[in-house]
């Protein structure tokens, strides 16, 4: 990360699938900042490792939570409520997709998927909203993929929840604009991530997705923070309702 500051110090954060990949270093980034930062994850040995790694701090709280299930959202954002008295960010970050079609996907994978993605994202972001709306202010950025834009193999159904997402961003920031907050999303093509390394890490996959990007890589996690940070702060206060494409020109082809 460069020297610029975002002018997030004090801010409260929630980051979801923050023990890993993305979420991991938008939160590192965030405490760099000197924000409180709130991170998620299904599992407790997956965030005791990302607290680890960012060092414990008072202004650093972790804590398990199925975004898909309504109350574990209710009780995770009353927690951060409780601990730091406000939410001024929400980073909507959580994603998984398991490979599969469309025509001949079960139902209950469809729902599996949309939940994770889709259903997740909107409990998180509803009970932020509530939030921002007392607050007259706040930060919502959603993490979508160039999958919700453009149709690939086997990315079906998480393709689908993520062009929910972004209609989401687009209502949304109509909803919470009479109350100063502002909504908006980030989308990234491929990136270095455990989650999708079934396909950067294939050489053969990973040179036909390199074609595909103008700028000629793969991104790195640290590529989608700068955008992100962006989007946090005060910079991004006329921005509301956009999706940004953060994905090498892949979009521009």
């Amino acid at each position: 990360m460069s020297e610029m500051s975002y002018g997030l110090e004090g801010k409260v954060a929630v980051v979801t699938g923050g023990s890993r990949g993305i979420g991991l270093e938008i939160a590192r980034a965030l405490m760099a900042e000197k924000a409180r930062v709130a991170i998620c994850g299904r599992k407790q040995e997956g965030l005791d490792a990302a607290v680890s790694e960012l060092g414990e701090s008072p202004d650093l709280l972790s804590a398990a939570a199925h975004i898909a299930r309504e109350d574990d959202v209710k009780a995770l954002f009353a927690r951060v409520k409780d601990a730091f008295g406000r939410v001024d960010i929400l980073i909507n970050n959580v994603g998984m997709n398991i490979i599969t079609g469309l025509s001949d996907a079960e139902v209950s994978l469809w729902n599996k998927i949309i939940e994770s993605n889709l259903t997740g994202a909107f409990l998180c972001a509803r009970e932020a909203a509530r939030l921002m709306r007392e607050q007259k202010q706040g930060k919502i950025v959603g993490i979508t993929s160039l999958a919700a834009r453009r149709s690939a193999p086997a990315m079906g159904i998480y393709g689908v929840a993520k062009a929910g997402i972004e209609m989401m961003t687009r209502v949304m920031a109509q909803e919470l604009a009479p109350f100063g907050a502002q909504v908006n999303a980030v989308a990234p093509a491929m990136v270095k991530t455990g989650f999708s390394a079934p396909f950067w890490s294939n050489p053969e996959i990973h040179d036909q997705i390199v074609k595909t990007i103008p700028l000629g890589r793969v991104a790195d996690p640290a590529d989608i923070v700068g955008p992100v940070l962006f989007l946090c702060s005060a910079a991004s206060d006329f921005i509301t309702g956009q999706t940004l494409p953060v994905d090498g020109g892949a979009s521009a082809i």
